[in-house]
Formats: structure tokens, C-alpha cells, sequence
């Protein structure tokens, strides 16, 4: 009689461990093999699972086992990529089948397509009207190793002789804004890509990025097939571009955050661009960095990985500046452009300021300064393009009531309601919860004492936009933030018409702030940018740096000798604050010096160590027990001190979202292995108290996240 083959599968649930199923070659028509995508029975109805072991053994008896039911038409998950999954799962203390499955696209967890997949029935989602590449925008993108400046070349050549096509090597490339990285680092792609079998990864932060890039990396590599995996694509489309991806098919893989998690067979150079931006850092699931992982998988397989950036992160800055990391350098302009002229306006000085019956109605409220308006009105003249930053869509971030204390909660969260002008969220105005998504009419009157003149309070793009607009009737204005992106016109189209030359002024949050290539922006004016400088979290002081060089960097990018390399306003209380004073001076090194000092003597990331552990619950109080309980008992088994600090519990930022309490616990460590250790017996423990994630004694949902990037 022969043995059975039984086999280990994780699926998608808060489970530690994984469940045996009997492997039915007969049946399934195959045999095991580690990374097999299958369907199994689990409870009373299946899930989609991951083998991760086979055997002929198995700690339950063999007859109360269920069989597998089917197995996907795909390759197995290659063993690189599993030991990828399997250190994420590890380091960041979330379930392997957690990890697995979210980074297997929707079209290949459905077993009912199987067969269908199985014999090609299913064809690619390419058929209508596809989009006509414009041949002379893709010949500008694309820049040869020839006609690269000489500052280019440098970094190209060392890169080349010191990231060979074999070997771990991280290079941070950190070049002004405009300065042409991209042309360096695709230029040091194509040469390893001459192999036809080798693949490389390039990660972008946002979605909006993407098709940008997506058209100078075809106009390198016309002929090299290129896989795009992000959330914006349809389910089809992303399925496809992944089967590509991981059957070696595709050579290029660009996308967002979740393709460092990708099976790749051949892979041979990751890109990181903007590796500074927050967006790589998953904030729900398994909360990892995408950037942390990328060095990690470059590091496991022994290839050389680029990080990319203008404004580099403090902790990859202070990498290359140790030698840790290869550090080159672009600081200058591709076309040997001066950078933008910074201006800080103090909206305090009564010089700047207008006196209400000099503007129109609307702009009342609205904080432009007459420096801002003079160099808008000097760029119109001048057939250039403006951009307004501000963060914050919607109409006005508050309604209240002059008459008593009332103000436009959300019954629901600890937050406003944004009121948003008819037209964006449906057919009329409304109050919309920009956290639980809760959409009310604005009332006609005060809900606690009926007074019916209700007042607002601040600014969104919407209402910066019809300020604009009465400002300036004849001029063109475009509004792009993530509403106006979800009408007719997706974002990649509203970038277009500003790339086009068919708009005179920008209105936009930070989706305009980064990334583009604008050739006629001369511009840029950044509304209400003080409210990050006194934030609780102690990196938004960071953010804001890297966001205002970003942004700043968007205009004059195409200036010629002799021009202007134009010039960015920010309006502000504070101009003597550090962030505006080393941007005044474009500075960028001086800034991350200034904040390691500071980040060294409050002992703070990357000098210490930290992780939250999360708990969510109905009732704030029974949240904050719970983590109390937690602390004591880290205190009780001696856990805390030499190196360790346990903070005590206090409420989220945003306490309350959909009607969920939610509290974190901070614990701080000098020693990475030290608090990696402590997490995974804190994790051991709430597991053994818990169904899932869930705790059995009080039902608190709680999560552990390492290295967050707020507090």
C-alpha cells in the first residue's frame, strides 16, 4: 500500500499555522510541489491556499483529512519568492497565508476560472480601441547613454562598475529635481536586460506615476515586453500582466507597492523611485514597507538595487552617508537649468495682505497674498503655467454655527465633515467623512440651536478653485485631486491636458506635487502649509521638506539659457521655521543633518527601534485595559528596561473611525533583534488568548506593525 501524500496549506485568515489536506494525484493529475496555488475545503465553504509543504505524514489522522479540489494552471510559487513572503511574514508578525495570498491578483483566486484559464479560453483584456502611443512624446522620454550630461554619466559609470549583473549592492541616486535620474537608471537597466531571460522590477509609489514612467520605460525597451501591476488596471488586465510576470514572459515589471511581493524567476535589478515616499509603507493587512522589502528580496538573491530620490529618507540618507549604501549624486539640472526661486510669504506682514473690498466675494476667505497674485498674473501674461498646492480637497474642511458651539462631526469618526460643492460626490452638495466614507446633506439650518446662517471655516480645492476662477474669468483652470480624478476624466487625462498646454492654472492637492516631467510650468504656489509644522507625528516636519522640494521642483523645467528657472511661493506664518529656511537655500543635505541631530538627541528612528501594537474596539476604555493588561505584563516578565521602553497606551491620532475606538501601545527598542524578539512573544501570547485576532475574553480586534510610519 502506498503512502499518502499529504501536503501543507496557508490560506488568507489571522491563523498561525497551516492546515494538512490529502494531495489526490490521480485526480489532480499531478504531483505536489511546494508553491502549488490550489483550492481547498475549509469549514463549509473553500478557500484559495498556498502548498508550503509536502509529505507523507501528518499530526491528525489520515482519514479525517480532506482532499485538495483543485490545483491553478499556474507555476509554483518559486522558492525565492516564498522565502520573500515568508521573512515579511516573520519580520512584520502577520500570518504567512496573510502574506501569500493578497499578492496573488483577484482573477487567479477564483477556481471557477481555472479551466477556463487552463485552456486559453479566456483572452486578454486588449481587445477595442487601444490608445496610440504618441511616437514624438515617446522619442522625447527617451534618453541615450550618449546623449546623457556628463554629471549622468558619472553616476552611469558607477553604477555600472559597482553593481555588477551578479552581487548585492544598494546605490541611493539622489539628484535634484529635473536632474534626469530616471534617464540614468533606465540607461543602467538596459544593460542588464540585453539578457533575455533576466528581469528587473521598478516600483513606483503612487498610481498616478505609473503611466508616466510606463511610457519612457517602453520608449527604452520597445521590444523588451513590460508587465504594469498596480490597483488602477482592471482585474483582468492585472491577472495577465502578473502570469507574464512570473512565467518570465515579461522582463520589466513596473508597479506599486505590491509587486515587490511578485514571483519573479529571473530577476535581476530593482528600481525604487521616490524610495522616500510614504506610500511604499502598507497601512492595513500586513503593514510592510515595500521599500524594506525590496533591499531585502535584492539582498536574498544577490542583486544590485537603485533608490531613487531627490529628497531621500532620513534613514537612507544616513545609510549612504556611513558607506552602508553606494551614494551618487546628480545635482544638477539634465538641461543645466538654475533651480526655481524659493519666496516665503508671511501672511503676518500687512503688506502682503488684502483688505477684503480688493478681491472678489468668494476669496474672501482664501489666503492668497498679493505677491501670489501679482506672480500668477505675471505668469499668464507670460502664456506659463501655475500650480496651487494645497492639501486639502473638498469645498471647506468645517461648516459651523456662529451662534453656538456647533460643528460638522462625523457622528461616526473623530474628525469633520468636509463639505463638498455639487458636482463632485453626486448631484448636489453635501458633508462627506473623508475616513469612513459617510455622505449627509449639508442642513439648512444649526441641528442643536436652528440658527440658519452657518459659516465655513478654511479651505479645500474646490473652493481655491472658484476663487481662482472669479480671480482670473479667461484663464483656464483645472482642478486635480482625487474627486475631479474619479469623474469622466481619470488622472492620467487630467495630467495630459496640463502636459498638452491646454490649461493655465493648477489647482491640486499633493497628486500634482511630484513625479511629472511639466514643460511649461513656471509657477508654483504651496496655500496653507503650516499645519504639518507643529504635527504630532515627528516625521511630518520631513514629509512636508520632501513634498515642498518636490513641488517646487515642477517648475522650469524646460527653461533655456537666459530664462527664468521659475520660482515657488509658499504663503506661511513661520518663515523663520527650519523647513522654509533650507528650502530657501536649497539645501537638502543640510535639512536631513539638521534632522538627524535633532532625531538623535530625542532618540528617535532610525536611532532607536519602534512598533505599535493596535487595538480597536467599541469602547475606548475597554481598548485602553486591554493594552495596559499588555504592559503590565511585559513588565511583570522583566521585559522592559535595558534598551526596552514600554509608553503607556493612549488613543490613535484619529480616535474613532466608523464607529471603532482604537488605541496603540508604543514600544521603542535600541536593538532591532531585541524588540523582534519581545514582538513575536507578545504576538505568541495574544494569539493563544485569541480566535484569529480577535480577543476571546473582551472581542478587541488587535494588530502588531513594525517600524510605523506615524505615531
Amino acid at each position: 500500500m502506498s503512502l499518502p501524500i499529504v501536503v501543507q496549506v496557508v490560506v488568507d485568515k489571522p491563523l498561525a499555522q497551516g492546515f494538512d489536506y490529502l494531495w489526490d494525484k490521480t485526480m489532480l493529475g499531478l504531483d505536489p510541489q511546494i508553491g502549488h496555488v490550489v483550492e481547498v475545503p475549509f469549514g463549509r465553504s473553500s478557500l484559495v491556499g498556498v502548498v508550503i509543504k509536502v509529505s507523507t505524514h501528518s499530526e491528525y489522522e489520515i482519514s479525517k483529512l480532506k482532499a485538495v479540489v483543485k490545483v491553478a494552471p499556474l507555476p509554483p510559487i518559486d522558492q525565492a519568492a516564498l522565502r520573500l513572503m515568508n521573512f515579511a511574514s516573520q519580520y512584520y508578525i502577520h500570518g504567512l497565508g496573510e502574506t501569500i495570498i493578497p499578492a496573488i491578483p483577484q482573477m487567479w483566486k477564483k477556481p471557477v476560472n481555472w479551466e477556463k484559464l487552463s485552456a486559453g479560453l479566456l483572452v486578454n483584456d486588449n481587445k477595442g480601441p487601444k490608445k496610440k502611443e504618441n511616437e514624438k512624446s515617446l522619442a522625447e522620454g527617451f534618453v541615450s547613454e550618449s546623449q546623457l550630461n556628463d554629471v549622468q554619466k558619472t553616476a552611469l559609470n558607477q553604477l555600472n562598475d559597482s553593481c555588477p549583473q551578479e552581487g548585492f549592492q544598494v546605490a541611493l541616486l539622489q539628484g535634484q529635481t529635473g536632474s534626469g535620474k530616471t534617464a540614468v537608471f533606465l540607461n543602467w537597466l538596459s544593460a542588464l536586460l540585453k539578457d533575455k531571460k533576466s528581469q528587473a522590477l521598478v516600483l513606483v509609489p503612487e498610481i498616478n506615476l505609473t503611466p508616466q514612467l510606463e511610457r519612457r520605460v517602453r520608449a527604452y525597451f520597445p521590444e523588451k515586453k513590460m508587465a504594469v501591476l498596480h490597483s488602477g488596471i482592471s482585474e483582468k488586465k492585472r491577472g495577465n500582466a502578473w502570469y507574464e510576470a512570473i512565467t518570465g514572459e515579461a522582463q520589466i515589471i513596473l508597479g506599486t507597492r505590491l509587486a515587490v511581493l511578485t514571483p519573479l524567476l529571473n530577476l535581476s535589478a530593482i528600481v525604487v523611485d521616490e524610495e522616500h515616499d510614504p506610500s511604499y509603507k502598507q497601512q492595513d493587512g500586513i503593514r510592510y514597507s515595500a521599500r524594506d522589502l525590496a533591499i531585502w528580496r535584492a539582498h536574498d538573491l544577490k542583486i544590485p538595487i537603485v533608490l531613487s530620490s531627490a529628497t531621500p529618507s532620513l534613514e537612507t540618507w544616513m545609510a549612504a552617508k556611513v558607506g552602508r549604501y553606494q551614494h551618487l549624486r546628480l545635482d544638477q539640472r539634465a538641461q543645466g537649468t538654475a533651480l526655481p526661486k524659493v519666496h516665503l510669504i508671511n501672511v503676518r506682514d500687512s503688506q502682503n495682505q488684502f483688505s477684503p473690498g480688493d478681491k472678489p466675494k468668494s476669496a474672501n476667505n482664501i489666503c492668497l497674498s498679493k505677491p501670489v497674485l501679482g506672480a500668477i498674473q505675471k505668469s499668464l501674461d507670460h502664456k506659463q503655467q501655475s500650480l496651487i498646492l494645497i492639501n486639502r480637497r473638498g469645498y471647506v474642511p468645517v461648516l459651523t454655527c456662529n451662534a453656538c458651539t456647533w460643528l460638522s462631526k462625523c457622528h461616526q469618526c473623530s474628525s469633520y465633515m468636509v463639505m463638498h460643492k455639487a458636482g463632485t460626490l453626486g448631484g448636489r452638495s453635501v458633508l462627506s467623512c473623508h475616513h469612513c466614507g459617510l455622505v449627509k446633506g449639508i442642513p439648512s439650518h444649526c441641528p442643536d440651536c436652528g440658527n440658519a446662517d452657518l459659516k465655513t471655516l478654511g479651505q479645500g480645492t474646490q473652493k481655491l478653485e472658484d476663487a481662482v476662477e472669479e480671480w482670473w474669468p479667461s484663464a483656464r483652470v483645472l482642478r486635480v485631486d482625487t474627486d475631479s480624478s474619479r469623474k469622466s476624466k481619470g488622472a492620467e487625462e487630467l495630467f495630459q491636458e496640463i502636459h498638452e498646454g491646454n490649461v493655465d492654472i493648477v489647482v491640486g492637492t499633493q497628486m500634482i506635487a511630484k513625479g511629472h516631467d511639466y514643460q511649461h510650468v513656471s509657477l508654483v504656489v504651496v496655500v496653507d502649509a503650516d499645519g504639518r509644522l507643529f504635527s504630532q507625528d515627528f516625521r511630518a516636519a520631513e514629509r512636508l521638506f520632501a513634498q515642498l522640494v518636490q513641488v517646487a521642483g515642477r517648475a522650469g523645467r524646460a527653461s533655456k539659457d537666459g530664462e527664468s528657472s521659475g520660482d515657488i511661493y509658499i504663503e506661511t506664518q513661520f518663515p523663520e521655521a527650519a523647513v522654509y529656511q533650507y528650502l530657501l537655500r536649497h539645501d537638502i543635505d543640510g535639512y536631513l543633518s539638521h534632522l538627524a541631530e535633532e532625531r538623535e538627541e530625542a532618540k528617535l528612528p532610525p536611532f532607536c527601534f519602534q512598533a505599535l501594537v493596535h487595538a480597536e474596539s467599541k469602547s475606548l476604555d475597554k481598548a485602553i485595559r486591554f493594552l495596559s493588561k499588555l504592559k503590565g505584563q511585559l513588565q511583570d516578565q522583566s521585559m522592559v528596561g535595558l534598551g526596552l521602553k514600554v509608553y503607556d497606551p493612549v488613543p490613535r491620532s484619529m480616535m474613532r473611525v466608523a464607529g471603532v475606538e482604537r488605541a496603540q501601545l508604543l514600544i521603542e527598542s535600541d536593538d532591532r533583534k531585541r524588540l523582534q524578539t519581545v514582538l513575536e512573544l507578545i504576538n505568541s501570547d495574544l494569539r493563544s488568548q485569541s480566535q484569529g485576532r480577535i480577543s476571546k475574553q473582551d472581542r478587541i480586534r488587535w494588530l502588531i506593525e513594525r517600524d510605523p510610519i506615524s505615531i
